[in-house]
């Protein structure tokens, strides 16, 4: 069992989501429903997001990811947030730049990262961790072709580092992920058709409903069983990540194997 840290009931809870792209901006629409449904419980600030990705958007995303013909070249994370405060009425800030082109995360509460690459998972790692990062959670997403994985790790830094039973995080558990050495094929699709044969339909929606829900329970509870799992379009099935420190040590005894995409 794992229990919420309580100063995010007491304040706005600051979360930065890396990557705007299938799980990204999947991420992004689904995050107003738990800001609302934590407004209405009496929290006092909800939350105050921020979307990061130095992208544009390309012909190939306007196939699988929430952009139009018409919004071609533009940034991803600006015309995301443009939507989001106009039609939710917030006030959430988009960051048009990549993640290596800032010096640290600030005093962000719960980092979201959806990139597509070992390399970029190791940055946002190494930008969570140490004494310096406050960062209290990072909720990691990652897809292959017809399923996925979520994990919410509580980083080893200066605001976890005492925490009793801390969240391993996704680096901990399966540190393969971010190895740049064993880097997967997930270089930009060069046309819709390649796109489409890359990975099923709904595969990136599936999976950010079910991390969302985590983050939900979390909130609405105060406490979650789980801290993530595994998920697959093509059985269908999902399987837990129990809080659990024996299974924990477990799974990096054995060095489970994961395929990990966008």
């Amino acid at each position: 069992m794992h229990e919420l840290s309580q100063d995010l009931l007491h304040r706005p809870v600051r979360v930065l989501v890396v990557g705007c792209g299938g799980s990204g901006s999947a991420i992004a629409t689904g995050l107003p429903y738990l800001h609302q449904s934590m407004i209405v419980s009496g929290h006092p600030g909800g939350l105050a997001v921020s979307i990061m990705d130095g992208d544009a958007i390309s012909p190939t995303n306007t196939v699988r990811q929430p952009f139009c013909a018409s919004e071609i070249g533009l940034n991803k994370a600006v015309v995301t947030v443009s939507r989001l405060n106009l039609f939710w009425g917030v006030h959430w800030t988009a960051f048009p730049e990549h993640l290596a082109d800032t010096t640290d995360l600030g005093n962000v509460d719960i980092v979201i990262g959806c990139v597509d690459t070992r390399s970029a998972r190791r940055l946002i790692s190494k930008k969570v961790e140490g004494l310096r990062s406050r960062v209290s959670y990072w909720l990691d997403l990652g897809n292959s072709a017809d399923g996925g994985q979520f994990v919410l790790g509580q980083p080893l830094n200066g605001r976890n580092r005492r925490s009793a039973n801390r969240l391993r995080t996704a680096a901990e558990l399966f540190p393969e992920i971010v190895d740049p050495q064993t880097e997967d094929d997930t270089e930009p699709s060069c046309s819709a058709v390649e796109a489409l044969e890359r990975q099923e339909p709904f595969v990136n929606q599936v999976l950010a409903t079910q991390a969302l829900a985590l983050l939900t329970r979390l909130f609405r509870h105060g406490r979650i069983e789980h801290h993530g799992g595994f998920v697959s379009v093509a059985a269908p099935r999902a399987v837990p990540v129990p809080v659990s420190p024996a299974l924990w040590r477990r799974m990096r005894h054995r060095g489970a194997k994961l395929r990990i995409g966008a």
